[in-house]
């Protein structure tokens, strides 16, 4: 006979409120502040301070929670807080509310000054004291770097000088770092050692904004909470995986970022490969942040390159024409690019990965502007069947059946299978299924950068790559773009196609498509 269960009762009794099992109360972040350089950029206007806003909104940040910005503009703290108003009202996710506005602002601050002046980080660190005791953020501070990478040494080292950077026991300093984190494995490596020499590995938060949506998030969810997929998510089903990230604009305000760095390293080294890694990643042990990693790197130190890079690589740059009724004009006419410039605006290329789970199936990956239509994708498409009772006119219209994750913007999840046509004839045609977050959920997808930060904030980094995932992505795509600057000018394309002719011929030799979105 078993003993029977003891009934705790007063003090003894545990409160299932607190239980970490327990999902009905969210996750909040402690006392903190954010101290933002780059706080005046278009990001921290548009995305960074939205986020903070709603998290406070959503009741995710402490009432006492402090926001320090850092510029070159004269501004006071009310004029710092009047422009981070406008900037909420304008760009974030949930209405305007005055009250809740009304408690971020307690805690702006703004510090004015440059990154070598000495003299204004000596204020930020009177700035940051005075929140410690007027709003008991508890010595807590995060520094978040939304910066180029080559203002980087100066910040940190004025950071190091100050003290800022060390935390009294029993409280945190954390750097958050925006990409791209170099633009090669060299800078990459260098960039580390200067962040490492104020910051120790674990308080350094590299964001990829990509890996705080949602729908990226739900790729493990899908593969590893169904027992539906994961006996088919191997070589023995998988005829090829394709992963798209397309965009229908051209490359805007950006020209002085973006010429000389070009679609492979602007999105193909972050986005798309951490895209490659979670959909062909073994199931970790837990989804604590050492265990995730792990996996993902094991993925990435097994991708190999194809021998034949200009058969299975594929580089454009779009040139004039029309686009959703309107005319664009070319690459090379854009504001602030060289007439002679040979920086990508389009990138394909295909990767193996030497595993016994992906042996013989390629990833193509694709990214660029001024395409059909702006669509972020994963599309997992398996091998045909045999059709042995089937005449080849029945199945004439069955194309293969495929998992297409949707990232953005329409997330969700369709998946590709065949059908009878209804008639006297044995008629088969693909047809879909499919699943959309926004008609399954009625609470709307918070923002990536709304992830990205309360996570941050709480010290829980499984979204955040570390520096090893860093360096692996660069080895894999620096010998690609070293061919492509010695070897291969980008080719032509039009403003709302799918790219140049290069990128369709290297699928055809496989034997195979780019998939239509």
């Amino acid at each position: 006979m078993t003993d029977s269960p003891t009934l705790l009762t007063g003090a003894d009794a545990p409160n299932p409120l607190r239980d970490p099992r327990d999902r009905r109360l969210p996750l909040i972040a402690g006392p903190s502040s954010m101290v933002m350089f780059g706080v005046t950029g278009d990001l921290a206007r548009k995305k960074l301070l939205p986020a903070i806003y709603d998290l406070t909104h959503r009741g995710l940040l402490p009432p006492s929670f402090g926001l320090v910005g850092f510029g070159r503009r004269d501004w006071s703290h009310d004029e710092f807080a009047d422009y981070v108003r406008k900037s909420v009202s304008e760009h974030s996710r949930t209405a305007f509310d005055e009250s809740v506005f009304e408690q971020l602002r307690g805690g702006l601050r703004f510090v004015t000054g440059t990154f070598d002046d000495t003299a204004a980080f000596e204020t930020l660190t009177e700035v940051v004291g005075e929140l410690d005791r007027t709003r008991s953020t508890g010595g807590n501070h995060a520094f978040y770097l939304s910066i180029p990478p080559d203002a980087f040494p100066t910040v940190l080292s004025q950071l190091a000088d100050s003290g800022l950077n060390t935390a009294d026991d029993g409280s945190w300093r954390r750097a958050v770092i925006e990409k791209p984190f170099g633009h090669d494995l060299a800078s990459a490596r260098a960039l580390n050692d200067v962040v490492e020499k104020a910051f120790r590995p674990e308080e350094v938060f590299r964001i990829d904004h990509y890996l705080g949506k949602e729908t990226v998030q739900n790729i493990l969810a899908l593969r590893f909470s169904n027992q539906l997929y994961e006996p088919l998510w191997n070589a023995n089903f998988v005829d090829h995986v394709q992963i798209t990230m397309a965009e229908d604009i051209g490359i805007g305000s950006r020209a002085g970022y973006y010429d000389g760095i070009g679609t492979a390293r602007d999105v193909i080294q972050n986005h798309l490969l951490q895209l490659l890694a979670l959909t062909a990643m073994e199931e970790p042990v837990t989804f604590r942040a050492s265990d995730l990693r792990a996996e993902k790197e094991k993925v990435l130190s097994a991708v190999e390159l194809p021998e034949d890079l200009a058969s299975h690589t594929s580089r454009g740059q779009y040139v004039g024409g029309w686009q959703g009724g309107e005319e664009v004009r070319p690459y090379l006419e854009e504001d602030g690019i060289p007439a002679d410039s040979t920086t990508e605006t389009f990138a394909a290329m295909r990767l193996d990965i030497a595993t016994r789970r992906w042996a013989g199936v390629p990833f193509y990956l694709r990214a660029g502007k001024r395409l059909g239509r702006r669509v972020t994708e994963i599309a997992v498409v398996f091998k045909r069947a045999p059709f042995l009772p089937f005449r080849s006119t029945d199945t004439a219209d069955l194309g293969q059946n495929a998992i297409v994750i949707r990232v953005q913007p329409d997330e969700g999840v369709t998946m590709r299978f065949g059908s009878k046509v209804p008639g006297t004839q044995m008629e088969v045609r693909d047809v879909t299924m499919d699943f959309a977050y926004g008609m399954n959920f009625t609470e709307e997808s918070p923002e990536a950068y709304e992830r990205l930060i309360l996570d941050m904030l709480l010290g829980d980094p499984p979204l955040f790559p570390r520096q090893k995932e860093v360096e692996l992505s660069w080895k894999i795509l620096d010998p690609i773009t070293e061919y492509w600057e010695q070897n291969l000018d980008p080719s032509p394309y039009r403003p709302g196609t799918w790219g140049p002719d290069t990128a369709h011929e290297m699928l055809a030799r496989d034997g195979r498509t780019w998939r239509r979105p």
